[in-house]
């Protein structure tokens, strides 16, 4: 499989997409000075960066408080430890920092047209199609993967997830409903 920073020419790949966003973001920043804010949100991007660069994933862009993130088929399960350990170790980032927040994590696999869009002066890796959608708009608490994604793990992957209806997702044995 391809890696995503390989990739020299707009394609088509079946992938993990995936969403990040913290709570209370807007609440936290309110008081305080943008460079105050730069300077936490600055090593939390390096420490998302890295959790997630370490697993096989690539990080499609960072906005404010939130990420997309992206994983090839053949990192399917690392890309789900990853984001179970982000979920896990971010939640306890924030509270070392006093941030009263935690992450809302949307994952969902399929079908993406990828490729380096942008202006004439400057191009980035970038990622449009109904799988992106989906996992932008699917409804979490904490960390949520779509059926379709679930299925595609190996079984001792999947048995860190519970069904969760309605819509179906899937989120760790430990969260609640």
């Amino acid at each position: 499989m391809t890696h995503l920073n390989e990739i020299t020419t707009p394609q088509e790949l079946d992938l993990l997409v995936v969403f990040t966003d913290i709570t209370g973001y807007s609440r936290f920043c309110h008081n305080r000075p943008p460079q105050e804010v730069f300077e936490i949100m600055s090593p939390y991007y390096e420490f998302v960066g890295h959790l997630i660069e370490q697993s096989g994933g690539k990080v499609v862009q960072f906005f404010g408080d939130g990420a997309m993130i992206a994983y090839t088929e053949d990192r399917l399960n690392e890309g789900v430890l990853a984001l179970k350990s982000l979920k896990d170790r971010g939640d306890a980032w924030l509270t070392e920092r006093n941030m009263p927040s935690r992450h809302i994590i949307k994952a969902h696999f399929g079908p993406v047209y990828c490729g380096f869009p942008g202006t004439p002066t400057e191009k980035w890796f970038s990622m449009v199609g109904n799988t992106v959608n989906t996992a932008a708009l699917l409804n979490a608490n904490g960390l949520a993967i779509t059926p379709q994604l679930f299925r595609k793990l190996d079984s001792d992957t999947r048995k860190l997830f519970k069904k969760h209806t309605p819509p179906v997702t899937y989120i760790p044995v430990e969260e609640r409903h």
